[in-house]
């Protein structure tokens, strides 16, 4: 095109090419399919909810009116939900307890599916008190196990605003932190159920623990590294650009978490923790030691991971 060699026909030829463009930034902005926004407060919101049932101990009135409140608000966001009721026998219990995972579903027919993991019981004693009066006593779990949920939770309202381009499953899983130290067999139960009963093949996985400290740190886990490394560095890159310095680049200690019978079936799966959160396995563990902008900071990478997928 010669632009500008006729003037009486230069500004009608102008006049086209400032449309042609509008319609192409239109066009672009339609197709960007922007993500979400996670919204911080009422994440931490529903962190302040489960906690107010009590310790969500299996076995006790609160684990069970706290699983209630995950079934309906699970079951309105997820396309589906799929209940997985077991029993097991942790240490310490003189009888077998009913648990139950809660599995919400988004796209359920999609072949291409990722799954989203946190754990929402709570430990039935704080055994890391530092006070000996206090280690009989259950504990409130704000950061472990209410966080990683809140985190999840926020994010289904996502995937119930805006539909990903891939399946999605949001497991909550009951039963992980029921363990004696030194012991892998009474730890992560809801996980062990889950893996050998998967409703679906994944691509990956990512679980979410204890991710509400006001002074939130998260390095590489060692098992995400050794068995999942590519997610783990596909993971921190995307904090890495979007500025969330919470995600550290060292590298952490192994730790037997939720995530370990997801990679002994071979899934691609990490585990983001912080592990040096003060108050863990503490009475202490309250509402007042998270931080809405943790939670955001967790759930801003999931979603920008989602919805690059």
């Amino acid at each position: 095109m010669a632009v500008g060699l006729h003037r009486s026909g230069s500004s009608r030829i102008r006049l086209q090419l400032i449309a042609g463009c509008a319609a192409a930034a239109l066009s672009l902005i339609a197709c960007s399919n922007p993500e979400p926004v996670f919204d911080a407060d009422r994440a931490f919101s529903d962190l302040v909810t489960q906690t107010e049932f009590g310790p969500r101990v299996p076995g006790t009135a609160p684990h069970q009116q706290c699983g209630e409140w995950l079934r309906m608000q699970l079951g309105v966001l997820a396309d589906s939900l799929i209940e997985q009721q077991f029993k097991d026998l942790p240490p310490g219990y003189s009888d077998s307890v009913l648990m139950v995972n809660y599995v919400g579903r988004f796209l359920p027919r999609s072949s291409r599916r990722i799954l989203l993991c946190a754990h929402w019981d709570t430990r039935p004693f704080a055994d890391m008190d530092p006070d000996s009066l206090n280690r009989l006593q259950s504990l409130p779990g704000a950061n472990d196990g209410a966080s990683g949920v809140a985190v999840l939770m926020e994010v289904a309202r996502a995937l119930r605003e805006q539909a990903p381009r891939v399946g999605v499953d949001i497991v909550f899983f009951d039963g992980e932190d029921a363990g004696r130290y030194g012991q892998e067999a009474g730890w992560c139960l809801g996980s062990r159920y889950f893996a050998a009963h998967m409703p679906a093949k994944y691509d990956w996985a990512i679980l979410v623990d204890m991710v509400g400290d006001r002074d939130l740190q998260l390095f590489k886990e060692g098992y995400s590294l050794k068995y999942a490394g590519s997610l783990v560095e596909k993971v921190w890159k995307i904090a890495a650009a979007a500025g969330e310095t919470a995600f550290r680049p060292e590298r952490e200690d192994e730790i037997f978490d939720d995530h370990m019978p997801l990679l002994a079936r071979g899934l691609q799966a990490i585990d983001i923790i912080d592990m040096r959160y003060p108050y863990w396995h503490t009475i202490q563990d309250t509402p007042d030691k998270c931080s809405p902008a943790s939670l955001a900071t967790v759930g801003r990478v999931l979603l920008h991971l989602v919805y690059s997928e």
